[in-house]
């Protein structure tokens, strides 16, 4: 085992309070894409950036485009959780790790059983009218063709954070408690690039501070532990 991936295991094991901090990168091996790698949703084509259409504006003006779009590459079918979800979901069912803080919208850290999770971005398998709030279960929204309307007439929305709209509140604020009172921090799977959830590690006052990613992060100078390395290969080693 490598010496870091030990490291990491020697924290783990000696602490209750761990929390983990995620991102696209959980997920990947699941076969998700995620948005700024080369083969990312940012870096296909589309008659709008995705940027552009993943916002609240652009939803409310085109929801025939806006829905096409989420069918055809929000909604993947057949994912399962990886390796990393499952020994999150193992560590917390052990009193070692207290909180996920995801960025991902798709569900598998609880597919995998994982009880506290923050979803700072939403949950693409939760739905709801933009007009009256009356929720709807997501496949009235993932699947069909068109938009999809609630029996007041509005228009059913993913219940996710798009671009131009704010996080979350009370998410937010138990994210910043639990990775704030954390002993040991992992980030995991992230760029950490996409604010304010970025901003959120700062309010760590520990010293156990790991992070695991493919690339360099903006963090890497600040991290006690740096793993360059798929984040599923290194949780099936802890």
């Amino acid at each position: 085992m490598d010496d870091k991936i030990m490291q990491l295991k020697k924290w783990i094991d000696e602490s209750d309070n761990v929390v983990f901090f995620g991102g696209a990168g959980v997920s990947t091996e699941s076969g998700i894409p995620d948005f700024r790698s080369v083969d990312g949703l940012y870096n296909q084509k589309w008659k709008y950036p995705p940027e552009t259409i993943l916002s609240h504006s652009f939803f409310v003006k085109y929801p025939e485009e806006y829905y096409r779009f989420h069918r055809e590459k929000l909604v993947i079918d057949g994912v399962k959780p990886n390796a990393a979800h499952l020994k999150l979901a193992e560590l917390e069912q052990a009193g070692k790790l207290r909180a996920v803080v995801t960025q991902n919208i798709d569900g598998l850290h609880q597919a995998a059983g994982s009880k506290k999770v923050l979803e700072l971005h939403g949950s693409i398998l939760r739905s709801y009218c933009s007009a009256c709030g009356r929720p709807y279960p997501a496949d009235k929204m993932n699947r069909g063709e068109g938009v999809p309307r609630c029996a007041c007439g509005g228009v059913i929305r993913p219940d996710i954070v798009l671009y131009e709209e704010p996080l979350d509140d009370a998410v937010v604020s138990e994210a910043i408690r639990v990775i704030s009172g954390a002993e040991v921090l992992i980030i995991g799977g992230t760029s950490l690039n996409v604010y304010p959830a970025a901003g959120l590690i700062n309010y760590y006052r520990g010293n156990k501070l790991a992070l695991v990613n493919l690339s360099e992060t903006p963090y890497d100078d600040e991290a006690d532990l740096v793993i360059h390395e798929k984040i599923g290969k290194v949780f099936s080693q802890l």
